[in-house]
């Protein structure tokens, strides 16, 4: 996650962008966090749309994995990736997602199987192995916007809470009816969404 902070950072200063609000959907929420602590002058909000971590040590995150992590696991290690893939789509997405991914983001499932290496050897156990604490989340003083779908499972509402109980400035936007796949479900509520927040956290012109 530091890696990939400071591989973001690097891009903004290529782009010339001094300050910006961040945004982050499911395993980049945690590197948008790990920006705001390395790099705290760099950002001016964060949005945190369905965080992959940090996860309280519960019976929904424990029946994901379980039900989830562990068989897509097993199927990569047996060579299917599509059904690895397939299988963490079903569990994070709904069991009807394929139809909402193909339209909202076509060739997103082919892409998936294609990187399946990248995710399953790297992402997924960097993410397992994330040294995010309480304190840490103290640190972080930018306005941050918590976003859930609030059809999406049991855990990414139990993830939603902790971020609003760790972070000192965080404030929930629920979108009815949306799952994981929010932004390609319905891409016009939550720029309404976010475009709100921003608005209301305006980045200086000096800046």
């Amino acid at each position: 996650m530091a890696a990939h902070a400071a591989h973001s950072r690097q891009l903004m200063r290529e782009l010339g962008i001094t300050r910006a609000h961040i945004v982050g959907h499911s395993s980049s929420v945690p590197i948008a966090l790990q920006l705001a602590l390395d790099a705290p002058d760099a950002v001016h909000t964060l949005t945190l749309m369905e965080a992959a971590r940090p996860a309280a040590p519960t019976g929904a995150e424990r029946q994901f994995g379980t039900d989830v992590a562990v068989p897509a696991l097993q199927r990569y290690h047996a060579g299917d990736t599509a059904a690895a893939v397939d299988i963490f789509f079903r569990g994070v997405f709904g069991p009807g997602y394929r139809a909402a991914l193909d339209h909202g983001l076509p060739g997103a499932f082919e892409q998936a199987v294609a990187d399946a290496d990248a995710f399953f050897t790297q992402e997924m156990p960097a993410l397992w192995q994330w040294p995010f604490t309480e304190d840490d989340a103290h640190r972080i003083q930018q306005p941050a916007l918590a976003v859930l779908g609030t059809a999406s499972p049991a855990m990414f509402a139990e993830r939603q809470q902790l971020l609003l109980h760790w972070l000192p400035n965080a404030e929930p936007l629920d979108l009815p009816g949306l799952t994981h796949l929010l932004h390609a479900q319905d891409a016009a509520a939550v720029a309404d969404g976010l475009a709100g927040f921003f608005a209301r956290h305006p980045i200086p012109q000096t800046l």
